[in-house]
C-alpha cells in the first residue's frame, strides 16, 4: 500500500465534501488488525490511549492494515512528542490527538508530528521509510501527516474557533463520551445541553469548512448512515472489541 496515495486520496474526499470511515482498534494482535485491514475501511485508528497496545506491536499491527489496503492511523496517548515520534516512525499515515483544548496545544502536536522544515520531529530511519529504503519520498509525507483533533472537553468548544483555524488540521473527532462527562452529563446523549453543545461544534466547522468527525461506538449501519447524511464526514465506526461483543452474545441467555 502507498500511504502517501492514500492519506492524499482521504484529503480529497474531505475537501470534496464526501465521508471517510474507518474503523477503531483496542486488541493487541495481528490478525485483528488483518481483519479489519480486509473490511473496505479508509482508516484504522490503533488505541494507544484506552487500548493495551504497546509501542513495540505497532509494526506488525499497521502491517497487517496495510495488506489490506487500510491507511494505519494511531489515536494517541496523549500528544507528547514521544508519542507521536513513536507512532509515525511505526509507519501510521497521521494521529487522533485526544483531549485538545487550544489552538497552542494543537500547534506544539502538529509541529512535533513533521520533519523539518515544516515541523520539529526529529529526522532518522525508521519502519516509515525502511530503514532508510524509501527515505527521500518518506520525507515529502513526513512534513503532513493527517491531523485530527479530538473535541472531548467542553473548554475545547469554548476554544473551537481557534483550534480549527490552525493551519494543517485536516478534521476534528468528537468524543462523545468524554464531551458528555465534562459536562456532567455522562452518556446522556439526548440532553438538550448536549444536543445544543454538539450543534455549536458542527456550526463552527461549516463557518470553517473544517470536517467535523465523530465516532459511532455501536456496530448500527443504521445510525453510521444517519450519521454521514446530518454532514459528518470523519467517522470511526465501532471497535474491534465492541464488533465481538456485539456478535458473541449467547442469544439464547437473552431469553
Amino acid at each position: 500500500m502507498n500511504r502517501r496515495e492514500k492519506i492524499g486520496a482521504i484529503r480529497k474526499a474531505l475537501r470534496d465534501g464526501k465521508a471517510s470511515i474507518g474503523s477503531w482498534m483496542q486488541i493487541p494482535h495481528s490478525s485483528i488488525a488483518e481483519i479489519l485491514g480486509r473490511s473496505g475501511y479508509d482508516w484504522v485508528a490503533v488505541d494507544m490511549e484506552h487500548g493495551a497496545i504497546g509501542a513495540h506491536q505497532l509494526p506488525d499491527i499497521y502491517r497487517a492494515l496495510e495488506l489490506g489496503g487500510t491507511l494505519p492511523m494511531a489515536r494517541l496517548a496523549q500528544g507528547e512528542t514521544k508519542d507521536c515520534k513513536q507512532a509515525l516512525d511505526a509507519g501510521a499515515g497521521g494521529v487522533i490527538i485526544p483531549m485538545m483544548e487550544s489552538a497552542q496545544q494543537l500547534t506544539r502536536v502538529r509541529d512535533a508530528c513533521r520533519w523539518p522544515p515544516a515541523g520539529l520531529r526529529g529526522v532518522g530511519f525508521s519502519r516509515a521509510n525502511l530503514f532508510g529504503t524509501d527515505f527521500d519520498s518518506y520525507a515529502e509525507e513526513a512534513q503532513a501527516p493527517l491531523l485530527i483533533a479530538m473535541i472531548e472537553h467542553v473548554r475545547a468548544v469554548d476554544s473551537l474557533e481557534a483550534i480549527l483555524a490552525v493551519d494543517g488540521l485536516d478534521a476534528i473527532l468528537i468524543g462523545p463520551y468524554d464531551l458528555s462527562a465534562s459536562m456532567g452529563l455522562t452518556g446522556q446523549f439526548a440532553e438538550p445541553a448536549f444536543v445544543a453543545v454538539m450543534e455549536r461544534i458542527r456550526d463552527a466547522c461549516r463557518t470553517s469548512h473544517t470536517p467535523c468527525g465523530i465516532h459511532v461506538v455501536q456496530p448500527d449501519p443504521e445510525q453510521l448512515a444517519q450519521r454521514v447524511a446530518e454532514g459528518y464526514q470523519f467517522l470511526a465506526y465501532s471497535i474491534d472489541a465492541v464488533f465481538l461483543r456485539a456478535s458473541a452474545t449467547n442469544p439464547q441467555s437473552m431469553s
